[in-house]
This record gives structure tokens, C-alpha cells and sequence, in this order.
């Protein structure tokens, strides 16, 4: 019989099940523990290592391939909709030429309220966060 191992951890249950189901579309069986401790009280993720995705130990190396491979492919995911058509603002990531971008408000706001009169955004496509 195969012992389960800690495969990686998580710091929350989001990234934990949706790295869970990658593996399970590859075939690969694998648990979540702590995950309910956790979100019951977070400040014990220090004391009980964080949210934890275990595999069995067979199937270590193959789970590490299926998650590199997802996440070499996230990178180009979008590039299919690189641009969008009539976009919501008239200008483009700095860095990679994109339009498919949105606000961050979270970033400059209180309550709701702008506290500047620059906007934070972030670029749907390559990550990158600029004023404008």
C-alpha cells in the first residue's frame, strides 16, 4: 500500500482545490488536509504548515509535471484574446502592447472613495501593474 506524502502548500483553499482538480484531469488522486481547520481559524496555518495538497508517492513526479506543465501553459492561455474590441479604457499595457486590462481600485481607494487621481491597472495578459 502507498503512503500519502505532502505534495505542496497553500496559503488558501482556492489555489489548493483548483491545483487538486488539475491532477485530478490528469488521473492523479491527491487530498487536501487542514483545509477546514484553517478556514475556521487562520492563525493556525503557521502551526499546522498551511493548507496542504498530498499525493500518493508514486505518483509524486508525475503531479510536479502536470502542474509545471498547466503553468507554463497559463502563461499563454490569453493569448488567443490578446486585444479586445472596444475596450473599456483607450490606452495599452506598457509592457506587452495589450488592451485587455482592468482597474485595480483597491490599490487607491478608501471605503470607495478615490483617494488619487491616478488609477492602478493591471494587465489581464502579462500580470503587469501601472499607473495611468
Amino acid at each position: 500500500m502507498s503512503n500519502l506524502v505532502r505534495f505542496k502548500f497553500y496559503e488558501n483553499a482556492i489555489e489548493a482545490n483548483r491545483d487538486k482538480q488539475i491532477l485530478a484531469e490528469s488521473g492523479i488522486n491527491s487530498f487536501i488536509a487542514n483545509e477546514q481547520l484553517i478556514q475556521s481559524d487562520w492563525l493556525l496555518s503557521q502551526a499546522v504548515g498551511g493548507i496542504q495538497l498530498q499525493v500518493f508517492e508514486e505518483d509524486m513526479e508525475k503531479a510536479k509535471q502536470v502542474l509545471q506543465d498547466y503553468k507554463d501553459n497559463e502563461e499563454f492561455s490569453l493569448e488567443a484574446e490578446h486585444t479586445i474590441h472596444n475596450p473599456e479604457f483607450d490606452f495599452v499595457c506598457p509592457k506587452c502592447g495589450s488592451n485587455h486590462i482592468y482597474r485595480d481600485d483597491s490599490a487607491t481607494s478608501f471605503f470607495g472613495i478615490s483617494i488619487l487621481t491616478s488609477h492602478k491597472f493591471v494587465c489581464y495578459h502579462c500580470g503587469n501593474g501601472f499607473t495611468h
